[in-house]
Order: structure tokens, then C-alpha cells, then sequence
């Protein structure tokens, strides 16, 4: 093992973060999310692994509340996820706590994506084997979606994926989204998410034991509210794909 693999501020020659890479490798190795930002609110999907038959379904390793407003989806090693995700809610309440207002989509994917760039350049520290993708709305932008990885990089995006198979779930995503200005339905997106899932990671029978699908839309205008599809509206969109 070279020094560069060792240490997580040294630059192989090449001009390469091997921790860094590293760490993406452990998201590509763990199940696939996706979101698609549809005209109306935002839908997440995910692959769920049973660990064992006697595990509670009701539970998610997937997705998980921020704030009122913010949702986001993981991929990677959830224990990781799990000291992130309550840095992002302690974050959240701490700007609600000083400006009396719910924070900005953007202002908290900024400062978890910082927080993680932090974990690239200190002696002592490793990156985070975890990537999310963020959903949200605010009175500034509406309904947004972003994507963070390991590195520290975050971007904006119409639809995307994380985790294993990600590139083929965004070939897929592709076919059906082609552009910022053609948004869909939540209706729509919710097919289509569950489209790329099933055609994308070889998926038997769909049911709500192995996909979760999560829905964020807005009512009395400022109120967001997160929904997780049912099993039966679940099956009844995969018959429509059979």
C-alpha cells in the first residue's frame, strides 16, 4: 500500500485523492436511490435489501425527514448517514432558532457538503462512505433537488441517482426527462421512478418489501408534505409497466 492510500491529504502523482475514491466506491457498492423533481413536488424511490425476514418493514435505512421541508435519500454506509443526518437536522433547527424562518434548501446542502469536504483535507479523519440526495422546497426557488457525494461535491439536478447502478437508472431516467423545461407530474415521475428501478436492477416482483417510494408536494402553499406511497399503490403502478 503506498502512502497515498494511506493518507487522506496526499495527492497521488496522477493528481488523485485514493480515500476520496475510495469512499465513492463504498456508495457504488450499497443499494440505488433516485429523485426526480416533477412539475408538482419531488419523488424519491429506492431499492430496499431485506437484512432478514424477521427485520420491521415500517422502518427506512433510506430516507429520512431533515425539517418540515427537506427530505433526503442515502446510499452509502449508514452509519455515516446517520451522524450526518443529524448534523443537517441540528443545523436546520439552529437557523430557525436565529432567524425565525425554515432554512434554504441550498444554504443546508451547502454546509452538509462543506462539512463533508472538511473530512477530505485533515490528517486523522477519513471521508464519508455516504451520499444523499436532498429534497426540498422554500418560498425562494420552490421545489428543488440536489446530489452531494463523498467528496464534498453538491449540484443541482431535474433527475438522478445514487448508489449501485446509478448510471444505468440515469440512462434510464433519461428516456422519460429530457430537459429542466419538460417537467412531469408527480404521477408521472412516481412511474417512471419505479420504471428505472425494475429495468435497471433486475427486480423479480415489485412490491413495497423491496421498493419505497416517498413523495414531497405542497398544499395550502407553504405547507410540505412527505407521503410514502402504499404497497397496493406500489403494485398497481408496476401492473401498469407489466
Amino acid at each position: 500500500m503506498s502512502r497515498y492510500d494511506s493518507r487522506t491529504t496526499l495527492f497521488s502523482q496522477d493528481g488523485r485523492l485514493m480515500q476520496v475514491e475510495y469512499a465513492i466506491k463504498a456508495v457504488t457498492a450499497a443499494a440505488p436511490c433516485l429523485a426526480i423533481l416533477a412539475e408538482d413536488g419531488v419523488v424519491f424511490a429506492a431499492q430496499k435489501k431485506l437484512v432478514s425476514k424477521l427485520s420491521d418493514q415500517r422502518t427506512s435505512e433510506k430516507m429520512y425527514r431533515i425539517d418540515d421541508h427537506i427530505v433526503c435519500a442515502v446510499s452509502g454506509l449508514t452509519s455515516d448517514a446517520n451522524l450526518l443526518i443529524d448534523e443537517a437536522r441540528t443545523y436546520s433547527q439552529r437557523w430557525l432558532a436565529t432567524y425565525d424562518e425554515l432554512i434554504p434548501v441550498e444554504t443546508l446542502v451547502r454546509y452538509i457538503s462543506d462539512y463533508k469536504q472538511n473530512y477530505t483535507h485533515h490528517g486523522g479523519l477519513r471521508p464519508f462512505g455516504v451520499s444523499f440526495l436532498f429534497g426540498g422546497w422554500d418560498q425562494r426557488l420552490g421545489f428543488q433537488l440536489y446530489q452531494t457525494d463523498p467528496s464534498g461535491n453538491y449540484a443541482a439536478w431535474v433527475a438522478t441517482s445514487i448508489g449501485g447502478s446509478a448510471p444505468e437508472i440515469a440512462s434510464a431516467m433519461k428516456q422519460y426527462i429530457t430537459s429542466n423545461a419538460q417537467r412531469v407530474t408527480i404521477d408521472e415521475a412516481k412511474k417512471y421512478a419505479i420504471s428505472a428501478l425494475v429495468k435497471t436492477t433486475y427486480i423479480a416482483k415489485v412490491s413495497s418489501e423491496k421498493i419505497e417510494v416517498l413523495t414531497l408536494t405542497l398544499s395550502n402553499k407553504t405547507k410540505v408534505t412527505a407521503t410514502y406511497a402504499t404497497a397496493a399503490e406500489i403494485d398497481a403502478i408496476y401492473e401498469t409497466l407489466a
